[in-house]
C-alpha cells in the first residue's frame, strides 16, 4: 500500500456521530444570524448596543448552539410586509404590464436608433423620438391615473 493511498484511507473512514449543537458554522449561517438580530432591533426587541454585541458574538461563534443560544430570547419576528407591485394581478394589471413594457421596448428601441444618428452626422437630430414616446406614455398615463391595473390599497 502506498502512502497516497493511506492518506486516502485515512480520509474516508466514517467520523463519529457529533451532536447538532456542536457542529461547526459557516459564514453564510453567520450572516443568516445577523440579519435576524438586524430586524429584531429593526422591530425594537433590542437596543443598538445590544444588537452591537450580538454581532460581534455572532462572528466569533464556533458551532451552532452557541449561535441558538443568541437568538434563545428573542421572540418569533413578525411577519414581512407583503409587497405590492405596481400593478395588480388582475387582467387589467396584467394589461397594463404588457403595455407598459411593449411601449418603453419601443422607446428604447427609438432612442437607441436616434442616438446612433445623432452620434454619427455632424449636425443636431430633431428628437423624433419624443413623438413615439409622448403620446402613448400619455395615454398609458392617464389608464394608470384613471385606476386601470392599479393595486387596491
Amino acid at each position: 500500500m502506498s502512502v497516497f493511498s493511506a492518506i486516502i484511507g485515512g480520509v474516508t473512514e466514517p467520523t463519529p456521530w457529533v451532536p447538532p449543537d456542536d457542529l461547526r458554522v459557516s459564514d453564510a449561517e453567520r450572516s443568516l444570524v445577523q440579519d435576524r438580530l438586524r430586524r429584531a432591533h429593526d422591530v425594537g426587541q433590542l437596543d443598538l448596543t445590544e444588537f452591537d454585541e450580538r454581532v460581534r458574538t455572532v462572528w466569533a461563534a464556533r458551532t451552532r448552539g452557541e449561535l441558538a443560544r443568541i437568538t434563545a430570547d428573542l421572540p418569533a419576528p413578525p411577519p414581512a410586509p407583503a409587497r405590492t407591485g405596481a400593478f395588480s394581478p388582475t387582467p387589467g394589471g396584467v394589461t397594463m404590464r404588457v403595455l407598459t413594457l411593449v411601449w418603453l421596448s419601443v422607446v428604447v428601441v427609438n432612442v437607441t436608433v436616434w442616438g446612433i444618428v445623432s452620434l454619427t452626422v455632424d449636425e443636431p437630430v430633431y428628437p423624433w423620438w419624443l413623438w413615439v414616446a409622448g403620446p402613448t406614455g400619455s395615454v398609458l398615463a392617464v389608464l394608470y391615473a384613471a385606476g386601470i391595473g392599479r393595486p387596491r390599497r
